[in-house]
Parts: C-alpha cells; sequence; structure tokens
C-alpha cells in the first residue's frame, strides 16, 4: 500500500479518533438474549431427544408385536 492510500487513512482516523459511545444497557440486553437463545436451544433439543426415544419405543413395539425378526411363513401358497 502506498502511503497515499485513502483507506489507510481512514483506518488511522478511526483508530486514533473518538470511540463512539456504547449503550448503557448493551451488555443486559446481549446477556437477556442470550439466555433466550440457550433456553430455546436446550428446549428444541430436549424435544428432539423425545422424539428420538419415542420413534425407537414406537418401533420396537411394532417389531414385538408383528414378529419382524422371523422369516414370512412358507405353508400359505395360493389354492389351485
Amino acid at each position: 500500500m502506498s502511503p497515499a492510500d485513502p483507506r489507510e487513512a481512514q483506518v488511522k482516523q478511526l483508530l486514533e479518533g473518538p470511540y463512539p459511545a456504547v449503550p448503557p444497557d448493551l451488555a443486559a440486553g446481549a446477556a437477556a438474549r442470550g439466555d433466550r437463545l440457550l433456553r430455546r436451544r436446550r428446549v428444541v433439543h430436549r424435544i428432539g431427544w423425545v422424539l428420538l426415544w419415542a420413534a425407537v419405543v414406537a418401533f420396537v413395539v411394532w417389531a414385538s408385536l408383528t414378529r419382524a425378526w422371523t422369516p414370512p411363513s412358507s405353508e400359505v401358497s395360493p389354492p389351485w
């Protein structure tokens, strides 16, 4: 970059100049938003685990009722 680069001068001015005022409630608002996001994420994860376990239980019940592990009966044949 050349010394006469306007972008470099702009960056130096921003770094040296007066810093903007930070709103006093910024940290509290960010913390509250983070808490909400964390709670929402936990709820979504718990719902996902509950649905997964419900699907596993439903599959086990279905498999035990239909005896899905046994081969189909070979005694059944079409009438002649």
